[in-house]
């Protein structure tokens, strides 16, 4: 029985070697599953929120609102969210004057039709939409993090008498998990804040890692940032692998995120029966597959799961190719994957540039493992340029993969590395 790799809008099949050693890790999200449809689950969840008043009663008094909501590269189900926020608000307030505020932290500027496709065309028309420019020189500074950097963020959430949050929780490869405090930092923050947050002492931390909040430095800044900008209430939601709400949780963006990461901690936690020799995985399909730069992402789980020198065989169409020039051209133009690392990790935190983070993790990754990456043949040249090794499909990774590591390699498949958190110990 083939094994359903998500890639792109589908999937890439992959055939399990015939008496070889290998087993499948799958986060069990989908036990979640409830009748309830998304929507059900969010009103569900506002009419008991966890820490925190209902969305109704801090409307009350307001006469502006701001709802973070989440950019073009999240599969946030902003359809099933936003209704019922909107609704509460205004039923709280006829009056309050709402603006959705898109949370791009430092990513390119979400487009009109992206925002259409997320949130409906309907909404796009009928409310009040500012993306977020982390460049714009309208950011104000509302105070200094603990680490030291400065906390810039978005003016329309400063200026506004409530500001509220939609997300998503998932494992996350250096913040612990999505959601929550990331609809501040990086969500609305300027680019000199979420250069501070996501600097190389904090990026080498060793608690700086998939499914850690306790002892992480970046998630310590991103809880202050919250509190700093007076965040007062999020609506999160738990996708199960088909990206179907499964859980809802709302209320104070501290207590009620924390519930929900603990809630999805007891279902996305594995861990290989053996440490693979070849570990086979995915960024999980659209969006979030959609280039180079989100796909280091999976690569995290290929390297919990990994034994010593194994290779990881990583599947993502990236229709959008590299996702960033600056992230691009550091790997091309770097001598070799160990010597840059080892660079990175000497920059200070007030000298931190453009995607450094993502490509120190990736420089990480590739000083201990080969990585094979399956994408469309138009990346061929540029994945070689960017230190790793390509191939045109999942099982031709394999080949390659076996070619290295001998026929009696174990193999670990994670369909989807965004999905679990590895107990790699």
């Amino acid at each position: 029985m083939s094994i359903q790799i998500p890639y792109g809008h589908g999937f890439l099949s992959m055939e399990p070697p015939e008496g070889k050693s290998y087993e499948v890790l799958n986060s069990n999200a989908a036990a979640m599953g409830s009748e309830l449809s998304g929507e059900e689950l969010v009103r569900q969840a506002m009419a008991a929120p966890i820490g925190s008043p209902t969305l109704k009663e801090l409307a009350k008094g307001k006469k502006t609102a701001v709802i973070i909501i989440s950019d073009h590269t999240r599969p946030v189900p902003s359809k099933e969210i936003l209704p019922p926020m909107l609704e509460e608000l205004r039923e709280g307030n006829p009056e309050i004057d709402v603006t959705l505020l898109v949370a791009t932290g430092c990513h390119r500027l979400t487009t009109t039709e992206e925002i259409e496709r997320k949130i409906g065309p309907e909404l796009a028309a009928k409310e009040k939409i500012k993306v977020h420019d982390c460049e714009s020189p309208d950011n104000i500074q509302i105070g200094i993090l603990p680490s030291g950097a400065p906390l810039v963020i978005d003016k329309t959430a400063v200026d506004a008498d409530l500001v509220v949050a939609e997300g998503f929780i998932e494992p996350h490869f250096f913040a612990g998990f999505s959601g929550g405090r990331k609809s501040i930092l990086p969500g609305i923050c300027d680019r000199a804040t979420v250069f501070g947050n996501h600097c190389s002492a904090f990026i080498s931390d060793p608690y700086s890692r998939t499914g850690v909040l306790e002892g992480n430095p970046i998630h310590r800044d991103m809880v202050a940032a919250v509190r700093m900008a007076n965040l007062q209430y999020i609506v999160n939601v738990i996708l199960d692998p088909a990206h179907k709400t499964v859980a809802a949780f709302a209320g104070d963006p501290v207590e009620a995120h924390l519930k929900g990461c603990e809630t999805l901690r007891n279902y996305c936690g594995v861990k290989p029966q053996r440490k693979g020799d070849i570990i086979v995985t995915s960024n999980g399909g659209e969006p979030l597959d959609q280039n180079i730069y989100q796909a280091v992402k999976s690569m995290t789980a290929g390297e919990a799961a990994a034994a010593p020198g194994g290779v990881i065989v990583l599947c993502s169409k990236c229709a959008d190719g590299t996702g960033s020039d600056d992230f691009y051209a550091a790997m091309r133009d770097c001598k070799d994957a160990a010597s840059f690392l080892k660079e990175i990790e000497q920059i200070p935190q007030d000298k931190t540039i453009r995607d450094q983070w993502q490509y120190q993790v990736l420089c990480r990754v590739l000083a201990n493992h080969r990585v094979i990456f399956v994408t469309d043949p138009q990346w061929e040249s540029i994945v070689r340029e960017m230190k790793m090794d390509y191939a045109p499909t999942v099982q031709a990774g394999l080949e390659m993969a076996y070619a290295d590591r001998g026929p009696d390699a174990h193999l670990v498949v994670i369909p989807d590395g965004i999905s679990v958190i590895v107990d790699g110990q």
